[in-house]
């Protein structure tokens, strides 16, 4: 009977630098090949995501791994990646989001089981690059901050999230201050009335999506 690493090296596609094993039934990452630079392994059983998986990686652009049973990735799993730049990990059972580099330009975090101390302080801060934040469906209940200036689209719908300060996406010591990067956030779905806090939106280019009653 072959091993259910072996099995796993028989479930790899690759085309280019992309390696495809979606719906495999994979139950742990399969050894990967140096060159890799997209990684998809969609709709698969696996549990954890360990320090190992991606060492060395250094071309490794891309990590998909929406709906598996992901609950726990090794601290130290990826922010040691230097090209790394999308993160997929939405509709899994992750409690805590592990540091991240400050390459990344996507992270998709959705359907998960993250709460107020799933995220770890100025987790965004260093990523300069950083477009697209979705974190909808969890349990987190505050924004997380700061937010990079480059960011474009935050989803936080479906959470817990209850205050918004004056200094959530403005600067509040400099009124001139506009960031016109972030033209999509989505608050709804969350205990928060977004009319309470006008001043919070004068610098952005569209009030956000949420109860404004």
């Amino acid at each position: 009977m072959a091993s259910p690493r072996s099995t796993n090296l028989s479930s790899l596609y690759l085309h280019g630098g992309s390696v495809y094993c979606d719906d495999v039934k994979l139950e742990t990452v399969p050894p990967l090949p140096k060159e890799t630079t997209h990684f998809y392994a969609r709709f698969n059983k696996i549990t954890k995501i360990n320090k190992e998986d991606f060492a060395h990686m250094n071309k490794l652009k891309r990590i998909d791994l929406t709906s598996n049973q992901v609950s726990q990735i090794d601290r130290d799993a990826l922010v040691k990646l230097p090209a790394l730049e999308e993160l997929l990990v939405r509709e899994n059972s992750l409690a805590q989001l592990p540091p991240l580099p400050a390459t990344m330009t996507l992270l998709d975090a959705s359907h998960n089981r993250l709460g107020s101390r799933s995220i770890q302080r100025e987790a965004f801060k260093d990523m300069t690059n950083l477009l697209y934040l979705y974190l909808t469906d969890n349990e987190i209940d505050h924004i997380p901050l700061p937010l990079p200036h480059s960011l474009r689209s935050l989803h936080l719908q479906n959470n817990n999230i209850q205050i918004i300060h004056e200094d959530t996406f403005c600067n509040s010591h400099d009124p001139k201050y506009i960031r016109n990067a972030l033209e999509d956030i989505r608050l709804d779905g969350n205990p928060v009335n977004l009319s309470k806090t006008p001043q919070a939106y004068v610098c952005l280019p569209r009030v956000p999506i949420g109860d404004l009653i």
